[in-house]
């Protein structure tokens, strides 16, 4: 085989590639132009940013609807589809209105005829590209300019240095009566690295400009060029005069303007017919394109904005969350529900109840025996007219009404302050939980506030003493009686007054014991019903910890969590001092954009 010359080494000698090489050159693609290098790593604040962005995009994809989170996936998108491209050209729209003169001024600095001029209007139809040096094929590609408008300046051009790396991208008017034009004006801007506004004497107040897209673009400040063209149709200080204007009117817009050293929009006055100014802006641009970081500044902006129009969903107003007061007031609502002060007292009450059984006169213990009986078929007719079939019903419901009001309480003051969709996820977290919630109280109410095995309260440790003690009364009443009668039957000796005073004894000490025993037993039962309300309030509250409380902290977690993310993207430029500064920004360099504050600080816990 030939070798091949050491100048030209590539493979032509194939009917493949020559039709390859027609069919670039045809659509004016250079059949020598090398790949466009991969793109470099974003430097500085830009990138621990965009991570953060994608983690908060992560996170709150089960929260936040689509649209909202729509313009942050759209600058992550961005960013990750410029990282692929050239990191050594800059690309810049030149954008203006009609008759602003934005094709006569990309011819200046090209030096050749690149884009058409004329009276007609509009005279661009189409995005037409100029590049001052080879790889940026992808990057034209990724704007969809085709080859056939794609142009190079002069050959002095390619060897100016100071523009090497830059694609030039003249736009059809932005105030078209072409739909389509304002269409592509609209698309290309959203991704190209800066762009310079041409306005001339007679436009340059246009409110259409100004509040569709100067203002929402005032967050790319350090960006975005605005270039007053024509300067030499006015006479005299008048170019002065409408430059200060034009400066005033972008203020008004919050776009910050590079002067002093200070970062923001650069402003300058040319003329693309006499040639005034154009080497300046040629100069200013030079500088801008070699400083390589126009497409981190441009993507900063985008962040800035996106995290502007995330604000209202993730930042929140005062100290959201769940304090101590609301965890014991929403416990202490709970025990109300469960009835655990009824229940302490219902088991005060059987304690006292057992005390008066155990240390009771038998006699009144048989008397209250035959009460019972007595009452007994009251009882159940009662029971039958009015019973648990017809007020069980109406307990239920007001007992889960009172859980219900409690979730709903707890709720809102979980929510408060929150954003409208982490609230909602707040609310609805607990009303998930409460679905089983009454029934797991009533079950409490059953086990805990029932007594301990064996059916019976504890007793104290005197209860022997007194049970032994009634017993001896009782005895003695007996043992005077049966003296009696033997002394009546003529079996002892008769002797009335001794076996009388053990009589009396045995009466009078039998309901004095009875009555030591209920004061005694005061003390005991109160303790005990309190200690049965204290369980079943634990019980309670524990219960609705589980079900009810630790899904709401979930909740709350996830959003400090997501807030925290929140906080790494909106505070990124602020701590690191990084472009795209300016008092507003809007969600791309597209119109429509809203206008956004700089995003401050988020405090933990507060807005």
């Amino acid at each position: 085989m030939t070798a091949v010359s050491a100048v030209d080494e590539r493979w032509d000698d194939g009917l493949i590639a020559r039709r390859a090489q027609e069919q670039a050159a045809a659509e004016g693609h250079p059949a020598d132009e090398p790949p466009a290098p991969i793109g470099e790593a974003y430097a500085g604040t830009l990138r621990p940013r965009l991570d953060a962005l994608r983690e908060l995009v992560g996170l709150s994809r089960t929260r936040l609807d689509g649209d909202t989170l729509a313009e942050a996936g759209r600058v992550l998108d961005e960013a990750a589809a410029r990282q692929r491209l050239s990191a050594r050209h800059t690309v810049v729209a030149i954008a203006g209105p009609t008759g602003s003169g934005k094709s006569a001024l990309i011819n200046a600095l090209a030096g050749v005829p690149v884009s058409e001029t004329g009276l007609r209007r509009p005279t661009t139809a189409n995005p037409i590209a100029c590049t001052w040096s080879e790889g940026a094929a992808g990057l034209l590609d990724r704007l969809a300019i085709p080859g056939r408008l794609r142009r190079r300046p002069l050959a002095g051009g390619v060897g100016d240095e100071a523009l090497q790396g830059l694609v030039l991208v003249d736009l059809p008017d932005h105030d078209s009566a072409v739909t389509a034009h304002r269409a592509q004006v609209d698309r290309v801007l959203g991704l190209v690295d800066a762009v310079i506004w041409v306005v001339d004497p007679e436009k340059y107040a246009d409110a259409a400009l100004h509040e569709r897209y100067l203002r929402p673009l005032a967050g790319h400040a350090e960006v975005t060029f605005v270039v007053l063209n024509q300067v030499d149709r006015l006479p005299g200080d008048a170019a002065h005069q409408v430059l200060d204007d034009l400066r005033r009117l972008l203020d008004e817009d919050g776009m910050a303007l590079g002067e002093h050293g200070e970062p923001g929009a650069t402003v300058l006055a040319v003329s693309a017919l006499t040639g005034e100014g154009v080497g300046e802006l040629r100069d200013v641009l030079g500088a801008f394109v070699q400083g390589r970081r126009a497409a981190e500044r441009r993507l900063s902006a985008d962040v800035d904005a996106a995290a502007a129009r995330l604000r209202p969903v993730y930042v929140a107003d005062g100290h959201p969350g769940l304090g101590e007061r609301s965890r014991e007031d929403f416990g202490a609502r709970l025990a109300v529900a469960v009835g655990a002060r009824a229940a302490g007292e219902a088991a005060e009450r059987e304690w006292r109840r057992g005390a008066g059984r155990a240390c009771g006169t038998p006699w009144l213990r048989l008397w209250r025996w035959y009460e019972r009986l007595r009452t007994r078929g009251a009882v159940v007719v009662a029971e039958e007219g009015c019973g648990p079939e017809a007020t069980a019903p109406e307990d239920e419901l007001t007992a889960r009404q009172r859980v219900e009001q409690a979730v709903r309480v707890v709720a809102e003051e979980a929510a408060h302050g929150l954003p409208a969709p982490w609230a909602q996820a707040v609310r609805e977290a607990a009303v998930r939980g409460a679905r089983g919630l009454p029934e797991a109280l009533d079950e409490l109410a059953v086990s805990v506030g029932a007594p301990p095995a064996g059916g019976r309260p504890p007793r104290p440790a005197w209860w022997p003493a007194a049970v032994l003690a009634q017993a001896a009364m009782t005895l003695l009443q007996f043992y005077g009686a049966l003296w009696l009668v033997g002394q009546i039957i003529g079996v002892l000796e008769p002797g009335l007054v001794p076996p009388v005073l053990i009589m009396l004894a045995g009466i009078v000490g039998g309901p004095l014991v009875e009555w030591a025993c209920a004061a005694a037993a005061r003390g005991p039962a109160r303790r005990y019903g309190q200690e049965t309300e204290r369980r079943l309030r634990e019980a309670a509250a524990g219960c609705g910890r589980a079900m009810v409380l630790d899904p709401i902290a979930a909740e709350l977690m996830r959003y400090r969590e997501v807030r925290e993310r929140y906080a790494h993207v909106a505070r990124g430029r602020a701590e690191g001092g990084g472009p795209g500064a300016g008092p507003g920004a809007g969600p791309g360099m597209g119109p429509g954009a809203g206008r956004a504050a700089v995003v401050g600080a988020v405090r933990p816990g507060g807005g």
